[in-house]
């Protein structure tokens, strides 16, 4: 902001310098980008990512099915699930062998993951199937993808704005860097007559 305000103070002044008015317009340029741009990119991209999430969402909703599946027997060997929301859960969930009707009528007889704590043969519980009859995971849940998509443009505007900043800051840098280098050149021309009476005549 200091650099900014210079613009205005700077404007006639006679010591300014070249790299002064430089570092206060990408200072300017800078602040504009990460209020304007960067909110809007996280915008456009939290948006597109909303769609394609909600349409992931219907899509998994038509594709899979909801059935009622019949415990056979406890396996004793836990299994890892792929589900994101039930691995914060999985502690509590149980491997099986079941049997269930795929929505086309077939019955199915395969090891499956159950929300179940204490199975036991006979047992009821639901299980969500593919087109063909195959367990697979619950759908994506559209809060879920709400959030996904909200974090992706929260993030995307993140990362533009510490981009931008960097940018910002090596491009000062650069120019510290030259102004140091044009003070040595200064110093280097007035060094060996400096104080020595009528120089410069």
């Amino acid at each position: 902001m200091r650099a900014i305000s210079g613009l205005w103070r700077w404007r006639h002044n006679p010591l300014r310098r070249t790299t002064d008015l430089v570092e206060s317009w990408v200072a300017l340029v800078a602040l504009l980008v990460i209020l304007v741009a960067c909110p809007v990119l996280g915008a456009v991209v939290g948006t597109t990512a909303q769609d394609a999430l909600q349409q992931s969402v219907r899509d998994q909703h038509r594709s899979r099915s909801l059935v009622a599946a019949t415990v056979v027997r406890k396996l004793d060997r836990p299994a890892s699930s792929s589900d994101p929301e039930v691995i914060t859960g999985r502690d509590r969930r149980s491997r099986v062998v079941a049997d269930w009707t795929a929505p086309d009528g077939t019955r199915q007889h395969d090891a499956v993951t159950t929300g179940l704590r204490a199975p036991h043969p006979g047992d009821r519980f639901g299980l969500w199937t593919d087109p063909h009859g195959r367990a697979t995971t619950r759908p994506l849940d559209a809060t879920t993808a709400t959030t996904h998509a909200v974090l992706a443009g929260l993030g995307t505007a993140l990362v533009a704005a510490g981009l931008t900043e960097g940018a910002r800051r090596l491009v000062v840098w650069r120019l510290v860097r030259r102004r140091f280098a044009r003070w040595d050149q200064a110093w280097d021309r007035a060094g060996p007559d400096w104080g020595r009476t009528g120089t410069g005549s």
